[in-house]
């Protein structure tokens, strides 16, 4: 049996600044046949998760392409449309295949298109056919549509996040797409939607908690093979965003819309239940302060790498330095132009410089700052986490600088933290500091939550924000809650 993997992942925030170019999916990954399984295997996602269970299975996997860039403004046309060509090229060049396996991600906008996902599995029918399985693992923030639902065979949703079971979800993948090829499964699908938006929400703690419990027990129905809670992408400003839960039965599409219909009539109940409290960064600091142990975790969500924001911003860097905090450190902000300064000074150098604040005027002014320059790297590292675990990254040129009692990292490639790794890497003990302050939503916890003695989330102008009404939305169907208080969900 010969299975086709493949990856196109791109979450597309719409109000980004920054278009989306091949050169951004170049600097994070655009590999072709081998390449895809040399920097996937022995890795904790999706494609680490396809490869492993083919072998045990005793499937060829036949790689095809695999591309990816962090978040950023919407994807230009020449730009998917050289994605297109090499993921359906190489897909040709496969020959006599079994089935197709691809990992996606679900919010993924292009100019004058808005479902990206939907458009590429077009593609790929197009090029395949439909007797061939195509099964598909996405993000969890994945805005679905129909058209989605319609080109795969079956879709199977992240349930966690942070994202820690992107693993399991490609063993999933790869054994429906076996038993399919087998005879043995005949996948159906039913997507409900809700018209609600929803703030960057952790699965561990409620409400999402108590929505993936409810699809668990659903998913020990012996024909329901998966149930699937997708929290959307709100940053994306086209008309299918939102909430939707999408359930793959045994050949039983009544089944599939009475356990979707059940879960989003839950997940409206509790649709109050998402709305989070809101700390600026400098009431956080001060809570931080008042806690008990070390480290305390401050995450930064406005300017979150992770969901298209710039990673320059300098809101909650600028009060850490204001409240004189000592035995604090902050990881890390992106400015490859302060970065190269502080490598041309060298170690043990003083530089007067303007940090941050570089690509817009939202995520705060650049912070006029003397700083000691304690480190130099490479900026790279193996990612340590349970999610990704595994994986190598490069923040290309990285400083470290001392500013009073804060230690701040700088970086030549915008990203997110998910680990302690980039401070290990410029001697920095997160587990000896008061004050941990970094960007990110919610994945950084996969690591933090075990270590930290406490995690406060603060919020400030940026393009994650978790105030939506910060947001000119013109293109998102309306009414959807809570921009419009009142909404109602009424079942079809």
């Amino acid at each position: 049996m010969r299975i086709v993997i493949g990856e196109l992942a791109h979450e597309t925030n719409t109000f980004s600044n920054v278009p989306t170019t091949v050169e951004l999916f170049q600097l994070w990954e655009w590999d072709r046949g081998e390449e895809v399984l040399q920097r996937h295997k022995n890795v904790r996602d999706c494609l680490g998760g396809m490869i492993d269970r083919a072998e045990e299975l005793g499937v060829e996997v036949v790689p095809s392409f695999s591309a990816f860039a962090k978040p950023s403004g919407t994807i230009t046309r020449e730009t998917y449309g050289a994605l297109q060509k090499e993921l359906l090229d190489a897909i040709t060049a496969a020959g006599e295949v079994d089935a197709i396996c691809l990992t996606l991600h679900g919010a993924g906008v292009v100019e004058g298109i808005d479902d990206l996902e939907g458009d590429i599995l077009q593609a790929v029918r197009q090029a395949v056919g439909y007797d061939i399985p195509l099964v598909v693992s996405l993000d969890l923030h994945g805005n679905l549509t129909e058209k989605m639902v319609t080109e795969a065979d079956a879709l199977l949703g992240f349930h966690l996040y942070p994202h820690t079971d992107m693993y399991e979800r490609g063993i999933e993948a790869m054994d429906i797409a076996y038993r399919m090829v087998k005879g043995e499964c005949k996948p159906v699908m039913h997507m409900t939607r809700v018209p609600l938006i929803i703030p960057t929400s952790t699965t561990n703690l409620s409400p999402a908690k108590d929505i993936n419990e409810a699809c668990w027990k659903w998913e020990q129905e012996p024909d329901v093979f998966d149930c699937a809670f997708f929290h959307g992408f709100p940053y994306t400003d086209i008309p299918d965003v939102g909430v939707s839960i999408i359930v793959v039965t045994e050949g039983d599409k009544e089944l599939a819309k009475c356990v979707a219909d059940d879960v989003a009539n839950l997940v409206w109940q509790k649709r109050d239940e998402f709305a989070p409290d809101i700390l600026s960064p400098a009431e956080g600091i001060q809570e931080a302060l008042r806690s008990e142990g070390l480290p305390i975790v401050i995450n930064e969500t406005s300017d979150n790498p992770g969901g298209g924001s710039p990673g320059d911003g300098t809101h909650l860097l600028r009060a850490m330095l204001e409240a004189n905090l000592e035995k604090a450190c902050f990881g890390f902000i992106y400015d490859p132009e302060i970065a190269q300064l502080a490598h041309d000074a060298g170690v043990g150098s003083t530089i007067d410089v303007k940090l941050g604040g570089k690509t817009d005027a939202m995520h705060g002014e650049p912070l006029a700052i003397t700083a000691y320059v304690k480190s130099l790297t490479d900026g790279q590292f193996t990612i340590s986490s349970p999610m990704g675990k595994g994986s190598k990254v490069s923040y290309g040129k990285t400083v470290r600088l001392q500013v009073g009692g804060v230690d701040i990292i700088v970086c030549s490639v915008k990203s997110q933290v998910f680990d302690e790794q980039i401070f290990l890497l410029h001697g920095i003990d997160v587990m000896e500091y008061k004050i941990v302050g970094l960007k990110s939503s919610q994945h950084f916890r996969a690591a933090y939550e075990p270590i930290a003695a406490r995690i406060i989330p603060v919020d400030s102008p940026g393009l994650t924000c978790l105030q939506f009404t910060f947001f000119n939305y013109k293109r998102l169907q309306r009414p959807i809650y809570p921009l419009d208080p009142e909404t109602e969900f009424k079942l079809k």
